[in-house]
């Protein structure tokens, strides 16, 4: 009788492990990018000020087993760029265009039937893209150069079931990312910088259920 129950307890677990096991989940979200910037700026001194900006998102979720799952986040983002407190006072950099692709390693929890919390670690891969492009850029400025960048982090969120095949989401991830940017100015001057961005991403939308 004992091995009996044994064996119902080790199909039960097997069970509830494979449990959404193979499933694949796509949401759509609104998200605030928020950067908390910081810069050593070669030269000329100061530091640097970068726009918040909402963007829509798209991401899909494949889950390995019912707790842990990869989440791939698809967006791009813009930002208008102005270094700030330097010998020459404040210059603008115009904008430039950020595409981060960032890969999330999550695990899930279900204190109950329709909520279903999480966290995640991340890794990023951000392209910087029309650097110092835009109206406000400052004459002196000839060219602005980001270097594409990894960048790491970390996620918390949730999922609200609202039916069997959607549910809403919040999120939030905090990632830490730093870019080495150059500056070339009208007179023949180049000035680098040491920018760390560590964005905070924080948002909410509607997820899906597709197999």
């Amino acid at each position: 009788m004992k091995k009996y129950l044994i064996l119902a307890t080790l199909l039960g677990s097997v069970a509830t492990f494979a449990q959404n096991a193979g499933e694949l989940h796509m949401r759509v979200r609104a998200t605030g990018v928020v950067p908390m910037e910081d810069a050593t700026i070669g030269a000329i001194g100061g530091n640097v000020s970068v726009t918040n900006n909402l963007i829509p998102e798209v991401d899909f979720t494949y889950y390995f087993t019912k707790n842990v799952a990869a989440e791939l986040i698809l967006g791009t983002s813009k930002h208008e760029v102005v270094a700030t407190n330097t010998t020459l006072g404040n210059v603008d950099l115009g904008r430039v265009m950020l595409l981060p692709p960032t890969l999330n390693l999550q695990y899930h929890f279900y204190p109950t039937q329709k909520l279903k919390p999480y966290v995640g670690l991340s890794a990023n891969y951000t392209v910087f893209y029309n650097e110092g492009q835009g109206k406000g850029r400052n004459a002196a400025v000839t060219d602005v150069a980001y270097d594409n960048a990894f960048g790491y982090g970390f996620q918390f969120g949730l999922d609200y079931k609202i039916t069997d095949k959607m549910y809403w989401n919040v999120d939030v991830k905090k990632l830490y990312l730093n870019t080495d940017v150059t500056v070339a100015t009208a007179l023949d001057v180049t000035v680098p910088a040491d920018v760390d961005l560590n964005p905070w991403l924080i948002s909410t939308g509607i997820g899906f259920k597709l197999f």
